[in-house]
């Protein structure tokens, strides 16, 4: 199965005319439209688009099929993917899309399997990871260098630190507010 990445999301109408506003998750803004068409998270709908133009922060986008204010007003909230086979591949060992991490084992240091990813979240404190343990339950662990100091995904792995992630949790529960300490960059 081909992982599908998500790089846009409709945000409301332009005008009278049919254009959509799109906000955008690509490293390089622009370069959302560029990847051919995208499609909802299931891939039911594909929309092709042109970019029109900007609005402060955000780009002013013909969608193929979509002329009146109405219609492009009903996309608001709609997220785009593409399928990651259409995307650029990272030129650094650093870098990576969260779609490469689902699938990759989660060790311990010492190599002990921990479990795998199922899922990357983003809740709006900073990535969390999304483990299925090899005992069964799900685990989610803070996505930090102090929690996953090891990113390998041409190894297939990270490595978990279970000592920070008790640390985390206790400092989440006494109140304290460390998130940019040993954040990802």
């Amino acid at each position: 199965m081909n992982a599908k990445v998500c790089v846009g999301q409709f945000v409301g109408s332009h005008g009278v005319r049919g254009l959509a506003k799109l906000k955008s998750f690509t490293e390089d803004p622009a370069a959302v439209a560029s990847y051919g068409p995208l499609s909802d998270e299931t891939g039911a709908r594909a929309f092709r688009l042109t970019l029109q133009g900007k609005a402060k922060d955000l780009f002013l986008v013909r969608v193929e099929g979509i002329s009146t204010r109405e219609q492009a007003q009903a996309l608001a909230g709609l997220l785009l993917y593409v399928d990651r086979s259409a995307l650029p591949e990272t030129e650094d060992e650093e870098e990576f899309y969260h779609a490469d991490l689902i699938g990759l084992r989660a060790e311990l240091a010492d190599g002990t399997l921990y479990g795998t990813i199922k899922a990357v979240h983003d809740f709006g404190a900073g990535d969390v990871l999304e483990v299925r343990t090899e005992q069964g339950p799900l685990e989610m662990l803070p996505f930090t260098r102090a929690c996953v100091p090891v990113v390998e995904v041409g190894k297939g792995r990270v490595v978990v630190d279970l000592p920070a992630v008790i640390e985390a949790r206790e400092g989440e529960e006494d109140g304290e507010d460390d998130s940019a300490e040993g954040e990802r960059p």
